[in-house]
C-alpha cells in the first residue's frame, strides 16, 4: 500500500549517475546543489536537495529473483536502496553520455525497484564533450517506461564550453577541469527546481515507504 507523506520539506533525490574512478558527476552534482541552495524554497528549509550517490550504493547487477514490480525484495541492498529512493519527493538524474547512451550502473539502479519510483517528477541533467543529449534520449522513455513524470525539457553541460581548463592539457584523458557553465545554466536548474516542484505540490507528495508496495 502506498504511503502518502504531508508533513516536512520537499525531498529532491540528486542522482549522480556515474560511478567510474575519476567521473565528473559528484563535481557537476555539486554545482547543481550549490545553484538550488539558493532557491527560496530551499533557503527557507521547505525543499531539501539530497545528494545520492550510485557509488555509494554498491548495488550489483541486478540480482532480485522477482520482478521489481511485485516490490518482493530479498536481498539487503535493495531494501536499503529502496529506502533512500522512497524517502525522495522528486528526482534530477545527473549522467554522462557513455557510448550514446547512459552508465550502466544507472540503468540497473533503476532496473532495481518499480514503486519507489511512480508518479514522482523528474529532471534530467547531462555532460559530456557535446553535452550528452543522447544519454538525455535514452534515459528519458526509460523514467517514463516506471511511471516517472519527466519534465519535457533537460539541462546539457558541455565539457569545453562548461569547464575551465586554464593550466591543464584537454588532451590528458585525465583532466578534470574546473566547472564553470555558461551564462543561462544556473538559471535552467532553477526552473527545472521550480516545476519539480509544482509537479510534487500537485501530486499531493505519493511517496512509497521502503520495500515498495
Amino acid at each position: 500500500m502506498n504511503k502518502t507523506r504531508q508533513h516536512g520539506p520537499i525531498k529532491v533525490g540528486l542522482v549522480v549517475g556515474s560511478s567510474r574512478p575519476g567521473r565528473r558527476g559528484p563535481t557537476v552534482a555539486g554545482w547543481v546543489a550549490e545553484t538550488t541552495a539558493r532557491h527560496p524554497a530551499v533557503r527557507a528549509g521547505k525543499v531539501d536537495v539530497e545528494l545520492v550517490d550510485l557509488a555509494e550504493q554498491r548495488l550489483p547487477m541486478l540480482d532480485e529473483p522477482v520482478p521489481a514490480r511485485f516490490g518482493d525484495y530479498r536481498h539487503e541492498h535493495t531494501r536499503r536502496w529502496s529506502t533512500v529512493a522512497a524517502a525522495c519527493d522528486a528526482f534530477v538524474f545527473v549522467t554522462p553520455e557513455y557510448n550514446s547512451s547512459i552508465p550502466a550502473v544507472l540503468k540497473n539502479a533503476i532496473d532495481y525497484l518499480d514503486a519507489e519510483w511512480r508518479g514522482k517528477p523528474a529532471g534530467v541533467l547531462t555532460y559530456g564533450v557535446r553535452g550528452g543529449g543522447r544519454a538525455a534520449e535514452h534515459l528519458r522513455p526509460i523514467l517514463a517506461e516506471v511511471g516517472m513524470a519527466v519534465l519535457p525539457n533537460h539541462v546539457e553541460l558541455e565539457l569545453f564550453t562548461d569547464f575551465d581548463w586554464s593550466g591543464e592539457d584537454r588532451s590528458d584523458p585525465t583532466a578534470e577541469g574546473r566547472i564553470a557553465p555558461r551564462d543561462g545554466r544556473a538559471e535552467m536548474i532553477t526552473a527545472m527546481l521550480a516545476e519539480l516542484l509544482a509537479s510534487v505540490r500537485t501530486a499531493g507528495r505519493d511517496a512509497v515507504p521502503a520495500g515498495g508496495r
